[in-house]
């Protein structure tokens, strides 16, 4: 059984069956999903209902994104949100929109059935975005860090590379996992690139929202397969570019 992790999807339902395919995913995989499933491209709708279908024959883990929760509030509000709307919102408005209503309330239970975090045994830790608390995730105070929270890769990307865990100075923040996996902050908007690692995080968001493509990666191996850029599946469409 392979344990592979997804970046951010941003409703490029599209490059997930492609990347699907590239991965050879089979029923004995366990597929961790981090977050960002909407807000982007214009499926935002048959990107969740892909996901739901998926869970029926595969396991799955659903981490929730910022995006997501954004897109559950309008659901439930129907009160616009402009800087929602500015950041692939509007997509995502007129996807569900032009749906049957009955989607609603059906993707309501998904979206509210998304995790926070997921801790693995072999303690590994995925979440969307990170955490705030020194102690690590059980001590935050606020939730909503772990999908809105960017200092942690913030964090990683200003550590000094020679650093060890053992060494003293390296980030106590740092120290309770054996790796964490998160998206939220893409590695780049403008070209194609890889999943990058520093000190113990691993980023995956590679961009599928603005030029990159949509990565999904082996944990164990770090065997990565990527899908072709997203936005060559959505010609005429901005996404968030």
């Amino acid at each position: 059984m392979r344990t592979l992790v997804v970046g951010d999807i941003h409703s490029g339902v599209k490059a997930l069956d492609q990347l699907m395919e590239r991965a050879k995913v089979t029923a004995k995989d366990h597929i961790i999903f981090l977050g960002d499933y909407v807000d982007g491209w214009s499926t935002a709708v048959e990107t969740v209902d892909f996901l739901i279908h998926l869970e029926s024959k595969y396991r799955c883990t659903f981490i929730r994104g910022n995006h997501d929760e954004l897109c559950r509030e309008w659901l439930i509000q129907q009160k616009d949100n402009p800087q929602w709307l500015a950041h692939g919102g509007t997509a995502t408005k007129n996807s569900y929109l032009n749906a049957d209503r009955s989607k609603w309330k059906l993707h309501l239970r998904f979206y509210e059935k998304l995790k926070n975090y997921y801790l693995a045994q072999d303690n590994r830790l995925y979440l969307h975005a990170g955490y705030t608390n020194l102690k690590g995730i059980e001590y935050e105070y606020f939730e909503q860090s772990f999908y809105w929270d960017r200092t942690l890769w913030e964090l990683a990307t200003a550590i000094n590379p020679n650093l060890k865990p053992s060494d003293s100075k390296f980030p106590k923040r740092l120290t309770h996992y054996n790796e964490v996996f998160i998206g939220h902050t893409p590695i780049s908007k403008k070209e194609f690139v890889e999943p990058e690692k520093r000190a113990n995080v691993w980023n995956v968001d590679t961009g599928a929202a603005f030029m990159g493509g949509l990565t999904m990666m082996d944990v164990e191996t770090k065997e990565y397969w990527q899908s072709d850029p997203v936005h060559t599946f959505y010609p005429g469409e901005i996404g968030r570019n």
